[in-house]
């Protein structure tokens, strides 16, 4: 099945998505043969009734302020999310929805669940779209593609190499599946085993991955890559740039407990340091 539905988050508090960032977006879904829809959530924020703050420093007045900031912002940036999606070719629906603050991100994973993608930009490490990536990626069901204007761009021009991180694992063949409409498009496809990493993440691994890909027509690379003593993470991004590859495909490992959610090394490392694309 082809990547069609494609939806894009635009943040609206603390800072505004980028226009480069919705730019990108637009190239990529294009170059994917998608159609893509903007969904802007401005956030609501309940301030405390709390008198004396009101007294002292205008609370109330404080928590409006913002709210209307973030609300001038999403309708800013869909005027110009419409603006270049048109001019692209791959226009779909523009969204404009209302959540509280600490809810936007699961508000956007419920509204990615019924796209084929949700692509999710990230500025910086403190922009907040930290914790929507978060939130889309272990709650939406559905594949999501991280990328950071300036930094880990959205390739405009089609797919020229994608790398697929194997282990083994249960989520990276999750990603794989996810991702098949892709690999099919790129025209290179390298199947990285960081071998040692996991007891199973053995030598010869990602042979068998080549094998189901060519089934579908997607003509792999097997590569295997010893950790030398980095964080696979670091593996993963040091072999990204090397082959400067256009998308960085693996899957998402996460687990919670009572009061925290706890990622794993790889996907920790890959929020923090995003340098590639990351599906």
């Amino acid at each position: 099945m082809a990547i069609r539905d494609v939806l894009l988050h635009i943040d609206s508090y603390p800072e505004a998505t980028s226009d480069e960032a919705i730019e990108q977006a637009a190239g990529f879904t294009a170059a994917i043969g998608g159609v893509l829809s903007g969904l802007a959530v401005e956030v609501r924020i309940r301030a405390p009734n709390n008198p004396l703050a009101d007294y002292l420093i205008g609370l109330s007045q404080l928590a409006e302020e913002e709210q209307e900031r973030s609300h001038a912002a999403c309708k800013a940036a869909l005027v110009e999310f419409s603006r270049k999606a048109e001019a692209a070719g791959v226009l779909g629906q523009v969204l404009h929805a209302r959540a509280d603050l600490y809810l936007v991100g699961e508000y956007v994973a419920e509204r990615a669940r019924t796209r084929d993608l949700c692509l999710v930009p990230i500025a910086d490490n403190l922009d907040g779209q930290r914790a929507f990536a978060e939130a889309v990626v272990f709650g939406s069901g559905r594949p999501a593609v991280l990328f950071r204007p300036g930094v880990a761009n959205l390739s405009r021009g089609g797919l020229d190499t994608v790398v697929l991180a194997w282990d083994g694992s249960r989520t990276a063949a999750r990603a794989m599946s996810d991702a098949l409409p892709l690999l099919a498009k790129a025209r290179e496809v390298r199947v990285l085993t960081v071998v040692g990493e996991k007891p199973d993440a053995r030598a010869g691994l990602g042979e068998d991955v080549a094998r189901h890909l060519k089934t579908h027509g997607v003509a792999a690379v097997v590569a295997e890559v010893a950790p030398d003593g980095r964080r696979v993470g670091q593996v993963l991004e040091d072999y990204a740039e090397k082959c400067g590859c256009d998308l960085l495909v693996m899957g998402a490992y996460g687990r919670s407990r009572v009061r925290e959610f706890i990622l794993g090394g790889a996907t920790e490392h890959m929020l923090s340091h995003l340098k590639t694309p990351v599906l």
